[in-house]
């Protein structure tokens, strides 16, 4: 079997090792972190009673309460997040928000979301369209040097368009194209197929990187392959 023909799978292993550990690091939060955390939490709420004679010292406990709470807070968020099935539970536009968020925290830069209230996809497509945009984000993010990131989903006529640009430094045209191509690229190639997706990539040395993936909603619909949509 040639490699092209081989790849597929290969990626696929992958993507399912990634979603593996994402929800055993998922479950690890939610069910052992934050619960420690909460236990935590309340043991502090009974010192600050057995203290309440003590108006200064109880004071300091409810101060370490409420960072406490703010930490309860985001475990259980990341934990969310981190969960393979997010598209499912929050769809598309919500699944996105929460990522935009958590990557606003760690970008210096200006990061910015815009989403069409029109635009509904089908789950399959809406999953691949999510994890499309969470590996380009990540490579945005840790390769290019940019300051600016869009990212935009929108309907344009008989097509549904997911795009990430960013302004960093880009690459060559034919860089995209060779063997060792970076991973994340490859990821996003299997994942469009997976999804029925078109992708896209346009990007210059100096003048940063697009990165499109394309559902076409007429020809789908014709075909009978629209399936369960996942709105924002």
């Amino acid at each position: 079997m040639g490699e092209k023909a081989a790849e597929p799978e290969w990626l696929g292993y992958i993507i399912e090792a990634r979603d593996r550990e994402r929800a055993r690091i998922s479950r690890l939060l939610h069910d052992e972190v934050g619960q420690v955390l909460s236990a935590a939490g309340l043991q502090l709420d009974l010192l600050r009673m057995d203290c309440a004679q003590e108006p200064p010292l109880a004071a300091r406990i409810a101060e370490a309460q409420k960072l406490l709470e703010q930490a309860v807070g985001q475990v259980r968020s990341l934990s969310y997040a981190l969960n393979p099935a997010i598209v499912e539970r929050a769809g598309l536009k919500g699944a996105l928000e929460e990522l935009i968020e958590r990557s606003r925290k760690v970008f210096s830069g200006r990061l910015e979301f815009a989403w069409d209230g029109g635009l509904r996809l089908p789950g399959q497509a809406a999953e691949a369209c999510y994890r499309i945009v969470e590996l380009a984000l990540e490579n945005a993010l840790r390769h290019s040097g940019a300051g600016r990131i869009e990212v935009r989903c929108r309907r344009q006529g008989p097509e549904a368009i997911v795009e990430i640009r960013d302004d960093g430094c880009g690459f060559a045209a034919g860089q995209a194209g060779r063997p060792g191509r970076g991973m994340g690229l490859r990821l996003m190639e299997h994942l469009a197929r997976r999804g029925g997706l078109e992708l896209s990539l346009a990007s210059e040395p100096e003048k940063g990187t697009i990165v499109k993936a394309i559902y076409r909603l007429r020809e789908r619909a014709a075909a009978g392959g629209q399936g369960r949509d996942r709105r924002g």
